[in-house]
């Protein structure tokens, strides 16, 4: 009897997938030995599709952006299906196909899951929710899930090039007490940024020799608040050459991480609208899921 294979298609991610290109990665997934069904995304969402019937299958793959991986990733770790996820990258970012370095072209990836094994992967907490790449508030955050869908479809990366510089004049220090393992800090900060990735938007990117994906640990980024031309420029600096090292900018690493705002703060989860919030705890899960690499 054949395994398994749940197939989730988000058909409006990114710049969106002809039919024959669907046509092609389902053909491709059934000669593989599995007994293939699909599940389109629509009035159900993929967390809501994989925790309706993950259960019934052996592997899960999805084809759709970060935000439809981080989502079938949420369903199986709130169901607690532990059978293996394959991702098919077809969205505007693709920070996580990045970070994995998947193929982006849907065909390549398809045969390369057939091929692959299973990998551990760290998974973040915040709060009450999972997320797969990143948590993070200032500066930026809100441009993926505040940029049309249409813009994304038709301007693909440069649309949050754009939404970042339509950005800039709302940029505002938040002052914020961190605290990981036995330290602390307290500061202004206009970012902050808990990772586990080495790619966020095409506008943060850390060095894939200094990140490990299942360590138990985050890589966490806090930018304060420029005060001189010179200052500015020196976290320019620090991020072109990605050592995030200096007077306002700082990368720790840690298994968990507690921030505390004055005021309620807006957060961006996996691209997607987080909530605001004025404490947030975030832990990692070590090794919750394993992905095919």
């Amino acid at each position: 009897m054949p395994r398994s294979m749940m197939l989730v298609i988000n058909p409006l991610s990114g710049r969106g997938l002809s039919k024959s290109a669907i046509g092609t990665i389902v053909s491709q997934l059934c000669g593989s030995g599995y007994a293939v069904t699909v599940y389109f995304s629509g009035e159900l969402s993929p967390q809501q599709l994989t925790c309706e019937y993950a259960k019934y299958h052996d592997l899960i793959v999805c084809v759709g952006g970060d935000g439809t991986f981080s989502s079938v990733v949420s369903g199986l770790l709130s169901s607690d299906v532990q059978i293996p996820v394959g991702y098919i990258p077809a969205g505007t970012a693709n920070d996580v196909a990045t970070t994995l370095t998947l193929s982006k072209n849907p065909q390549e990836a398809a045969q390369k899951i057939i091929n692959g094994k299973p990998w551990p992967l760290d998974i973040g907490k915040f709060i009450e929710r999972h997320f797969t790449y990143i948590a993070a508030f200032g500066a930026f955050t809100g441009v993926s899930y505040q940029t049309p869908q249409s813009a994304k479809r038709a301007l693909g990366h440069f649309a949050y090039v754009l939404g970042g510089l339509a950005d800039m004049s709302t940029i505002k220090a938040r002052r914020v007490d961190v605290k990981f393992h036995d330290k602390a800090i307290t500061g202004d900060f206009i970012f902050g940024g808990v990772m586990n990735s080495t790619s966020v938007a095409g506008l943060v990117k850390l060095d894939p020799n200094r990140v490990d994906l299942a360590d138990g640990l985050f890589e966490v980024i806090l930018v304060k608040q420029p005060l001189t031309l010179v200052e500015f420029m020196g976290i320019l600096t620090s991020i072109a050459n990605r050592s995030y090292q200096g007077d306002n900018v700082q990368l720790i690493q840690a298994k968990s991480v507690k921030f505390k705002f004055e005021n309620e703060v807006a957060w961006t989860i996996d691209g997607d609208d987080g909530g605001s919030h004025k404490e947030a705890l975030i832990t990692n899960c070590h090794e919750a899921i394993r992905i095919i690499m």
